[in-house]
């Protein structure tokens, strides 16, 4: 999203404040839309009860804030936004927000609502000085399929609401086995949260990887297994655009690992092989009481519940292999639960896409809001959404890739693969766009860019290439003449003439 489109979108907010000055609710409306266009992008996390999500949260953070209790906390949604200081703020249906102390036990940021219910709350916002929040505002939301009807309403009302575009830019969505419950809501925030673009802007997790092997060490290599099957499957490809298989509970336990827990890692990694591996055999097994075990029943069972069997078994695995410090031993464990190959995914989909998704969510909301309050004088409004989802490349680039996952491009396999790439679905880098070295000089950058330019014009105008591949072959030429922009105004404008004139 360019910084013209951007301004053209905050100019058509200001347009709508003049149409909608004595109206408050409108008003408010168009605040919001302001502030979604400044804040990061908004990741929701969401899936079925006991996922996993709050733990996944706290991984992302690094820090053991979101609670992962029964409480009447976890009920509703929370957000969580960067600030230096830390705050807990709770928004009611009915009266005005209140402030709550911050305070934290056994490590774990501690919310009491006090007289409140889950019911008598929107939504929760906390502030919290985070590093992984200045990038991203982390939306935690309730359990899907809940016993609770309520429960379940309250994530499916904010985040596939029937009246009004989805408030989340993009969505984690945690499985552990596919459902058609699964399946539906992934439906449905698509078609709420991806607007008339009808893009995919959600990834699925398949949580608890661990688990699919029984916490072996090769669990998360089951698991893998299990994510591609499940990525490959019809019907889930054309609502997420990936399957992550993670350990939760690992990589929140690696976060936020303590010095004690590392020594008492090492204490067990020094235990001879037979006592070790008896130890090790079971849940059940490595908290019973054992004689002549310095590490005691109560520090086994909290090593259990924060890093789970598979956590074990793998610090231990980890230590004797080398891992002589409690800082190496973190960094592998996060390694090995899946969560980096998360990250650089959100990082790669979605945080490099921030401006375009953000844009998109405003303009989505502000035609909503001409629909729903028509006033005369919003002509300007319609035909400025039109211009600008018009104008906007970053869009039909994302529109592009969900279409290769759902559709097809009605290209070969190889035109498909050249097409993803340089519409950005493997990095948004001029070099990897254009399947070049990252090391390649500009100048090298920019011929490749028009080679390719003249490449996809005579392919495009092929007599044999029918309508679909010809809308794409535009789209890809757009973004290679945006690339070779990119890489050298002046020079580029020159040769782009030549080769248009040439084509």
């Amino acid at each position: 999203m360019s910084e013209d489109e951007l301004a053209d979108t905050v100019a058509l907010i200001g347009t709508a404040r003049g149409i909608y000055a004595r109206d408050k609710r409108a008003l408010a409306v168009l605040d919001a839309l302001e502030r979604r266009l400044t804040d990061p992008l908004r990741l929701a996390i969401a899936g079925i009860v006991k996922a996993g999500k709050s733990t996944l949260l706290n991984a992302i953070l690094g820090e053991q804030i979101a609670p992962t209790d029964a409480g009447e906390c976890t009920k509703t949604v929370t957000w969580y936004r960067y600030s230096q200081t830390p705050s807990i703020t709770v928004h009611l249906h009915d009266g005005p927000a209140r402030r709550l102390p911050v305070r934290r036990e056994r490590g774990m940021l501690a919310i009491d609502l006090g007289e409140l219910s889950a019911d008598d709350v929107e939504h929760i916002d906390i502030s919290w000085p985070a590093p992984a929040l200045k990038s991203l505002i982390l939306i935690d939301t309730p359990g899907i399929a809940s016993i609770s009807q309520n429960i379940s309403a309250r994530s499916l009302d904010f985040l596939t609401p029937n009246d009004a575009p989805s408030e989340a830019d993009a969505i984690v969505y945690l499985l552990r086995h596919l459902h058609p419950s699964d399946l539906g809501f992934l439906e449905a925030f698509r078609d709420t949260a991806a607007g008339a673009s009808q893009t995919v802007n959600a990834v699925t997790v398949l949580s608890r990887a661990d688990e699919i092997g029984s916490g072996r060490i090769d669990s998360l290599l089951s698991a893998g297994k299990v994510a591609l099957r499940y990525e490959r499957d019809g019907e889930l490809a054309s609502l997420a655009l990936g399957v992550v298989p993670v350990a939760g509970l690992l990589a929140e336990g690696a976060r936020t690992l303590r010095e004690t827990e590392f020594m008492a890692f090492r204490e067990l990694a020094a235990l001879d092989r037979p006592v070790r591996e008896r130890l090790l055999v079971s849940a059940d097994r490595f908290v019973r009481p054992a004689a002549g075990l310095r590490l005691g029943e109560r520090e086994r069972k909290d090593l259990l519940a924060r890093f789970g069997l598979f956590g074990v078994r793998l610090a231990t695995s980890l230590i004797r292999a080398g891992a002589d410090d409690s800082t190496r031993l973190a960094t592998q464990l996060v390694q090995h639960s899946g969560l980096v190959e998360l990250e650089e995914f959100v990082q790669l989909h979605f945080q490099s896409r921030a401006a375009t998704l953000k844009t998109r969510g405003v303009i989505d909301r502000l035609e909503h809001l001409v629909s729903e309050r028509p006033r005369s004088g919003t002509q300007p409004i319609a035909a400025g959404i039109e211009q600008i989802r018009a104008n906007a490349h970053g869009l039909r680039e994302l529109t592009l890739l969900s279409s290769a996952r759902v559709t097809g491009l009605g290209l070969s396999p190889g035109e498909t693969d050249a097409a993803v790439r340089i519409t950005g679905g493997s990095g948004l880098d001029a070099a990897t766009r254009l399947g070049m070295p990252l090391d390649a000089t500009t100048q090298e950058l920019r011929a490749k860019a028009l080679t390719e330019i003249d490449l996809w014009r005579s392919a495009g105008q092929s007599p044999m290439l029918n309508r679909r591949g010809a809308d794409v072959s535009r789209v890809v030429i757009r973004s290679l003449e945006t690339i070779a922009s990119d890489l050298g105004p002046s020079r580029a404008r020159e040769d782009l003439t030549h080769v248009a004139t040439a084509g």
